[in-house]
């Protein structure tokens, strides 16, 4: 596929006058980033969704993707992904846990060096690698396993965004960051979600909160 492709275009409820008006609305709540924006802008959410919902793609609310998952609130993955870039440096190695549809991973990935993404569901997986290929997305490396233990092969990570909300921010994660990398989490039950931003500088962690979030649970040991 080609940005000249009218599945990529979209018509009617998937066109760019609809998507424009998603930047506006993002830009209105805060988001800040040109490239971010950029991203929302020219990413085809309409692709990452099942045929029926298309016309919902360009709202402001997340959506069902089956098996239990959901494609994320535009808005949450322009925050994250503008809260990212902001603590990235150098390389810009960021690992991803809890690929889904792929939607986050295809946001993120023209803006940094490389993206390893892992998802527990393998049929997710298979979706997300055939749409981004189809988008001549090349920078992902995709792994299916245990999200809550990262991928320690290719760390440590400059950046770790992780798309299912966990009890606590798990160990293994934090041990595959740089020494002056960031990890963006959601923590808490559901219902009393906080987005985490945990930045490392050596040996000491700061953590603050970005926000109130609503993730699907990031699943240990499965």
């Amino acid at each position: 596929m080609t940005p000249a492709d009218p599945g990529i275009r979209g018509i009617g409820m998937t066109s760019l006058r609809t998507r424009e008006r998603l930047v506006q609305r993002l830009m209105d709540q805060g988001i800040r980033s040109d490239e971010v924006l950029g991203q929302i802008r020219n990413v085809p959410r309409h692709l990452f969704v099942d045929e029926a919902l298309s016309s919902r793609a360009y709202e402001d609310t997340a959506l069902p993707i089956g098996l239990g998952q959901t494609i994320s609130q535009p808005y949450v993955v322009a925050r994250m992904t503008e809260a990212m870039l902001e603590h990235l440096s150098g390389a810009r190695r960021v690992l991803e846990i809890g690929t889904g549809c792929g939607y986050q991973t295809a946001v993120l990935a023209p803006l940094v060096k490389e993206i390893h993404t892992v998802e527990r569901i393998p049929a997710l997986l298979r979706r997300a690698r055939r749409q981004l290929s189809e988008l001549e997305i090349y920078n992902v490396r995709f792994r299916q396993g245990d999200g809550w233990l990262g991928w320690p092969k290719y760390g440590p990570y400059d950046g770790i965004l992780v798309a299912a909300a966990a009890p606590r921010v798990p160990v293994p994660l934090l041990e595959q960051l740089t020494e002056q990398g960031c990890l963006i989490i959601p923590v808490g039950p559901s219902g009393r979600q906080e987005l985490a931003l945990v930045t490392r500088n050596g040996n000491e962690l700061h953590q603050r909160s970005l926000g109130a979030v609503s993730f699907v649970p990031l699943v240990h040991g499965k």
